[in-house]
């Protein structure tokens, strides 16, 4: 009996021959449509580095079969007890050729492939990602297979006992913003990781990121000065404790010694005349009477008590009785204006202006009906060519959303069509995102190009912000050539809708170089795709990158509740193991990242033995093993109570 019969013995009466002829039809049509494509780009292929030439032919024949519908064809082939194709990426026409090969045994049909290069195995596949993931992020951890990234605050350049704690509580990776700090901070930063490599004995890789072109709100029109303070109290409206308030010379004005909660610069010859115990008298901002008691006078100012709530602005009158019982006056000296916001509501226009002038409010009469409409400028304003009436806006990380209603020379009109209830306020430096527009706006800013210098002597990898044509990525390697950097990993950043919609050329152009990879931003992507379709849209980028064998860093948020805050949420828990099917996970800064990242080594720890990529790992369940143990069958037919098993 050959093979053939045995598997139609097995599949038993139901057994249909006609229904395996047209399930071997089907996949043959998928299969051709895959040479085909690996056909027409296989001049392409052969310029790309050698490394990758065999993971670009696998990519060319996953993005074949995606362009097929092949769901109703995954049921049957698993009725069968074949492979349903749903975790080929790794080896895509291989999987495709072994399930044709046993169609065909099982019809008793004889076929024979076609393509002169035999495709690459499974293991093969897997082999490639391994050695690409660790030629740009690394050797694999020794208790985990996923790598740690950390982006670096600030401090981490004068602070060595924070990097070297990150890098003993495992991150493999240092992650250095370059829209912050300077080339002197990050030197500093990158000295501290190699001292701390050297003290705990592991390496750790160094990704650069370049700053790109920012598109953000400009800044507003300050307002005015004013401070407030309170005093505290409790549940009652009982005071506590009365507010503190540091008065100062306006001339030379010294900073509070202590905490304070008002600052006041004053004429320096009133000051002289307060000593402990003196009423100030003066009316606030809304002509609240209030008065503050001195309570302690130093050589340089003096602090004094207020225990109710005021406002004071610049220019506020305040009065005391000196010794001789004279009234004393002295107005608040100068006050640094507050940050000012632009209220918006749902329905209201907001103009973006293309002049780098400050923005300001809308105005309305005393009836509250409209004057003006609010305004703000924008960091980018060749963008206003490439908008058009109709496209969709979102202002502050996706908080506020808009369609735009006209665009002039100089100005674009926004309908607000989403804000919360209640409406929101717009600030200065908030990001802008056009997912439906194609800006023209180059992807490498001057200061990319002076950083890039920096960068190509002291990185691993380059992180390229706001890429999205292949163009981009040409031009990137060209001017890493220049600087002799070659051998750095550029690592793709996915963050706009036009970069994953490009995502497979991306990957074409950026295997030229010896080592690449992809970061998936969820942020911005989540604003540009829409949150409902960032789960949709991130597991694609999965797929595609497993299919030309380039290594993931799943980036953004994770974990973030705990690096801030040092309390992490049940969901972001769940999120972070997730990250168990990228290469990379990122956490970014905070004051609690130490330990974020102790409980992210804990997690994808964890996560190894039951997750690798998109398969489950069926590793011992301690659940089915307490059950076996404990479970006895019921003796002569009679349920034993006694032994009768429980729910896990």
């Amino acid at each position: 009996m050959n093979i053939g019969e045995q598997q139609q013995r097995a599949l038993g009466p139901n057994w249909d021959s006609a229904e395996l002829h047209e399930l071997i039809r089907e996949l043959l049509v998928v299969h051709a449509s895959m040479l085909a494509l690996e056909e027409r780009g296989a001049i392409r292929v052969e310029k790309l580095h050698p490394s990758y030439r065999k993971s670009a032919r696998n990519l060319l024949h996953y993005l074949a079969m995606r362009q097929h519908d092949i769901r109703a064809l995954q049921p049957r082939l698993a009725a069968l007890g074949l492979s349903s194709l749903g975790r080929a990426e790794a080896s895509v026409l291989g999987s495709v050729e072994a399930v044709l090969n046993c169609l065909h045994g099982m019809a008793n049909r004889t076929w024979t492939r076609l393509p002169p290069l035999a495709p690459i195995t499974f293991d093969e596949g897997c082999a490639l990602l391994e050695k690409h993931t660790e030629a740009l992020l690394g050797g694999v951890p020794s208790n985990r297979q996923v790598r740690i990234m950390v982006t670096m605050p600030s401090e981490a350049a004068h602070d060595y006992a924070l990097v070297h704690d990150l890098v003993e509580s495992g991150m493999n990776c240092m992650r250095i913003n370059c829209a912050h700090d300077d080339a002197a901070t990050w030197e500093r930063m990158i000295q501290n990781l190699r001292q701390a490599e050297a003290s705990v004995g592991r390496k750790c890789r160094i990704l650069m990121d370049l700053a790109g072109p920012k598109l953000r709100t400009g800044p507003i029109e300050p307002g005015i000065g004013v401070v407030r303070w309170r005093p505290q109290r409790d549940e009652f409206g009982r005071v506590l404790a009365p507010a503190r308030v540091w008065l100062t010379r306006e001339d030379r004005p010294v900073p509070p010694p202590s905490p304070a909660d008002a600052c006041l610069p004053v004429c320096g010859d009133w000051l002289t005349c307060l000593d402990s115990g003196r009423q100030i008298h003066f009316r606030d901002s809304r002509k609240a009477r209030r008065r503050l008691r001195v309570v302690d006078v130093t050589g340089t100012g003096c602090w004094a008590e207020c225990q109710r709530t005021a406002y004071v602005t610049m220019g506020t009158t305040l009065r005391v009785r000196d010794r001789d019982k004279a009234l004393k006056k002295s107005a608040v000296g100068y006050l640094p204006p507050r940050e000012q916001a632009i209220t918006l509501n749902l329905g209201d226009v907001l103009i973006l202006t293309k002049e780098p002038v400050p923005g300001r409010p809308a105005t309305r009469d005393s009836q509250g009906r409209l004057l003006t409409p609010a305004r703000i400028s924008c960091t980018l304003p060749n963008v206003f060519a490439d908008v058009r009436p109709g496209e969709s806006i979102w202002l502050d990380d996706g908080k506020i959303g808009g369609v735009i209603s006209g665009v002039e020379a100089d100005e674009i009109y926004v309908r607000i069509t989403q804000i919360r209830t209640g409406g929101d306020k717009l600030r200065a430096d908030k990001g802008i995102n056009l997912p439906e527009s194609t800006l023209r706006v180059p992807s490498l800013t001057a200061k990319d190009q002076t950083d890039l210098q920096f960068i190509a002597s002291h990185a691993d990898m380059v992180g390229f912000s706001f890429v999205r044509m292949a163009e981009d990525v040409v031009d990137l390697e060209e001017r890493l050539a220049a600087l002799g950097a070659s051998h750095l990993g550029i690592v793709l950043k996915i963050e706009t809708r036009q970069t994953f919609e490009n995502l497979p050329s991306l990957l074409l152009a950026s295997m030229t170089s010896p080592c690449d990879g992809v970061m998936i931003a969820r942020g911005d992507l989540a604003v540009e795709c829409g949150y409902e379709r960032l789960a949709e849209v991130q597991e694609q980028i999965l797929w595609i990158c497993e299919a030309a064998h380039v290594p993931v860093i799943w980036a953004t948020q994770v974990l973030e509740n705990l690096a801030k805050r040092g309390l992490p949420s049940r969901a972001e828990i769940t999120d972070a193991s997730l990250g168990q099917r990228a290469e990379c996970v990122m956490l970014n800064k905070g004051p609690h990242i130490i330990a974020a990242v102790r409980v992210l080594d804990s997690i994808l720890h964890r996560m190894a033995g039951h997750q690798s990529k998109k398969s489950s790992m069926l590793r011992p369940l301690k659940l089915a093993r307490c059950f076996t143990e404990t479970f006895h069958p019921p003796r002569s037919g009679v349920h034993d109570q006694r032994r009768s098993p429980r729910g896990d």
